[in-house]
């Protein structure tokens, strides 16, 4: 039998390692699931003959590659720093490798040691990246193959709340890793294309620069951009191009209210409170305004963020997340992100009947026959329950279903790959579709 080793199983896990449990007669394998943590696993899953819980620390040099040595695929869903580690490891026993993270520069420059030793790693498999590659390029592929010529394009993901569930004034809950959330955008420049000129967006200006776009039967949402889109023009072929554009959306009122944080420095991971752990909500945000011993924290605040009188909404979604309360922190060394996160935490977790939602909206803009024409397409998923919510459908889908490939070695160009072929593509999106996840299509003009 053929054996995965899945690295790490956190909350996106469940529906991957179902649908490998699911479909194991397919590529004929078993599954062992390696994580510091099982035992929250062992309440969901019986060890058999298919499937192996086992503790252990991945970051630890023997330990990791006691379990990689024996595998024939190796999925890596630990946190992305810890991807490299698990490379190395399969580099030196000749392991293929999936991964739903980004290609780091780290990770790219494997790419001669990968080819040597006959391999292949297959990244950027989860929801963005990963099914926005998918459903883009065979858009682009078709747009191409048709005769028509890429003007513009532009992809927005956001995972977000299903109406039913959105009943906060923020209209969001943590459905990802929290920290991912609050240290968002930082990291230097988010760099794209507009109309042939490149743009450029600082930290501490990125909440303010939105884009307004219309989902039917969704309604409105907010988009920012998201990292360097520029990378994807070689990657997509499309290095002529004029308007190149990714992007992460959120509903309408977010971006001005979460701006408010990055102006007070809440969001800074930089550096520890002193005696963090004896601050109060109220203290903390005070911390971070100027001192005025006849003004209360609350005006303060409106005055350095230059709040109007009749700005209530905004300053009601951080007052419904208690930030003015004197409620102790308890956190002893902590940084200001980690404050801000576990102040967010305690508001923006999924209750036990919330429901996720992934959306995704991509532009295409061309010319064919001297005409510019206009294509939108999106996609719609919600989540099933705390279990299998969309982010988990999402991620886990994609990336389970082209490690089957791999095992069954319907793919087999060695080197470190995305999946934009459209052997890769084609066959994922088939079967996709087939789970419910499927786009729509809007031609504008």
């Amino acid at each position: 039998m053929k054996e995965i080793l899945l690295c790490g199983a956190g909350r996106s896990s469940s529906v991957l390692i179902d649908y490998l449990l699911h479909n194991s007669a397919e590529y004929q394998g078993s599954i062992t699931i390696a994580d510091k943590n099982v035992e929250d696993l062992r309440t969901s899953y019986k060890e058999d003959r298919q499937l192996k819980l086992i503790s252990a620390n991945l970051v630890n040099d023997d330990e990791r590659n006691a379990l990689v040595k024996t595998a024939d695929l190796v999925i890596s869903m630990l946190p992305a720093r810890f991807h490299i580690l698990v490379a190395q490891s399969c580099i030196e026993y000749r392991v293929n490798l999936a991964t739903a993270s980004y290609v780091s520069e780290e990770m790219k420059s494997l790419e001669k040691k990968v080819q040597e030793a006959g391999i292949i790693f297959l990244n950027e498999l989860g929801v963005d990246p990963g099914i926005d590659h998918l459903s883009a390029k065979k858009v682009l592929d078709e747009i191409a193959e048709d005769g028509g010529e890429i003007e513009a394009f532009e992809t927005f993901t956001g995972g977000l709340l299903a109406p039913e569930s959105d009943t906060n004034p923020w209209n969001y809950k943590f459905t990802w890793n929290p920290r991912n959330v609050v240290l968002a955008g930082q990291g230097g420049a988010v760099k794209f294309l507009q109309e042939g000129t490149y743009k450029y967006i600082p930290y501490h200006r990125l909440f303010r620069r939105t884009e307004k776009i219309h989902i039917d039967g969704y309604g409105s949402f907010e988009g920012i951009a998201n990292r360097d889109s520029l990378k994807y023009r070689s990657i997509y072929g499309l290095e002529n191009i004029k308007t190149m554009y990714r992007g992460t959306l959120r509903r309408p009122g977010f971006c001005r209210a979460w701006d408010a944080f990055v102006q007070l420095g809440l969001t800074d991971d930089n550096y520890i409170l002193e005696k963090s752990e004896e601050l109060t909500f109220r203290t903390f945000v005070n911390l971070f305004l100027p001192y005025n011993p006849n003004d209360s924290v609350e005006l303060k605040l409106q005055h350095y963020l230059n709040l109007a009188h009749d700005d209530i909404d905004l300053f009601e979604k951080l007052k419904w997340l208690d930030l003015f309360e004197d409620i102790k922190v308890g956190i002893k060394e902590a940084t200001p992100a980690q404050i801000l996160q576990h102040i967010l935490e305690r508001k923006w977790k999924l209750e036990r009947d919330d429901k996720d939602m992934i959306v995704m909206w991509h532009k295409f803009i061309y010319k064919k026959n001297n005409q510019l024409h206009e294509l939108h397409s999106s996609m719609v998923v919600k989540g099933e329950s705390q279990r299998k919510t969309a982010m988990a459908k999402t991620v886990g889908l994609p990336l389970a279903i082209a490690s089957k490939m791999l095992l069954n070695h319907e793919f087999t160009q060695s080197g470190i790959h995305v999946p934009i072929m459209k052997s890769i593509y084609q066959p994922i999106l088939k079967e996709l579709a087939f789970h419910g996840i499927t786009f729509s299509e809007k031609v504008i003009s």
